[in-house]
């Protein structure tokens, strides 16, 4: 993170140019090319969210339809956090039912994380908050948090559980509503510091094997998670340890996880008799 700090003030250009320029160089591709492909992912995450079928199961039956009851919910304007958090809640919740539901969805940086970054950015997209260009700016701000987090630490649950999922998707969105709302490069670091610290340790225990218990509500955590820390960077408020730092500890902590909290289902939700009876009948084959 700190190269990119660098790169930015002694270019004197914004954090997401930093991101883009590195993606151009990568690839080898042109800067129109660099954003078209940008476009193109954001648009999906709308198509996600706006296609969302309340009706629809996943083939455990264990998840589905949860987001169509928090969009009633959040429309009625009687939500204890709020309109623009209920909104977040909703998104997060459609998007990751359509991850479980085989619906096509953005993996970020994860498809069972799939839902955090969308619903940060949706609702004030929506509202006419922002344009899409500031959004698609806005998303190389994750791109760049989502890359170096996965090359200093991990992103799979497999390798250091559900921080490395939620907790990077949740460090994504951060930053990028820290920078959608004018935060400079080292207030997107402090957001993504203590977007990371906050879900540190958080295990992978995923019922029966499958991306859907707890998976769908963790993402709702994680956008909530992320806009409490962008707003805390914005107020001018700092992580005490550094990002860097924050994002090497993450990964040891991650490597230190014993193998049953890592989506093995072996260990933790995934455990408990619950998690046991659903697994038993999945494996005999029986409708919910």
């Amino acid at each position: 993170m700190q190269e990119i700090f660098d790169k930015a003030e002694q270019g004197g250009i914004p954090f997401w140019e930093v991101v883009l320029r590195t993606d151009m160089e990568e690839r080898q591709v042109t800067r129109e090319e660099s954003l078209e492909k940008m476009r193109a992912t954001w648009r999906a995450m709308v198509e996600a969210d706006s296609t969302y079928q309340a009706e629809q199961r996943s083939l455990s039956g264990l998840v589905g339809g949860d987001g169509g009851k928090m969009r009633a919910y959040a429309a009625g304007g009687k939500t204890v956090c709020g309109g623009y958090l209920g909104q977040v809640i909703a998104a997060a919740l459609c998007t990751g039912e359509a991850n479980a539901c085989m619906r096509k969805i953005v993996a970020a940086p994860t498809a069972g994380a799939c839902g955090v970054l969308p619903a940060v950015l949706l609702p004030l997209w929506r509202q006419g908050e922002a344009t899409e260009e500031e959004i698609i700016r806005a998303l190389y701000v994750s791109a760049g948090i989502g890359a170096v987090i996965g090359y200093r630490a991990c992103i799979a649950g497999a390798a250091g559980g559900c921080q490395a999922e939620i907790g990077t998707a949740s460090a994504m969105a951060a930053g990028a509503v820290t920078a959608l709302r004018g935060g400079s490069a080292s207030q997107i670091g402090h957001a993504v510091a203590m977007a990371l610290k906050n879900l540190m340790g958080l295990v992978c225990d995923p019922v029966a094997g499958l991306v859907e218990v707890p998976c769908v509500k963790r993402n709702v955590v994680g956008a909530v998670n992320a806009v409490s820390c962008a707003d805390m960077a914005l107020a001018g408020i700092e992580s005490r340890v550094p990002v860097d730092q924050v994002i090497e500890c993450m990964g040891d902590v991650g490597r230190r996880l014993p193998v049953e909290f890592r989506e093995t289902a072996l260990g933790g939700l995934a455990a408990t008799p619950f998690g046991q009876e659903v697994r038993h009948r999945l494996e005999r084959r029986e409708e919910p």
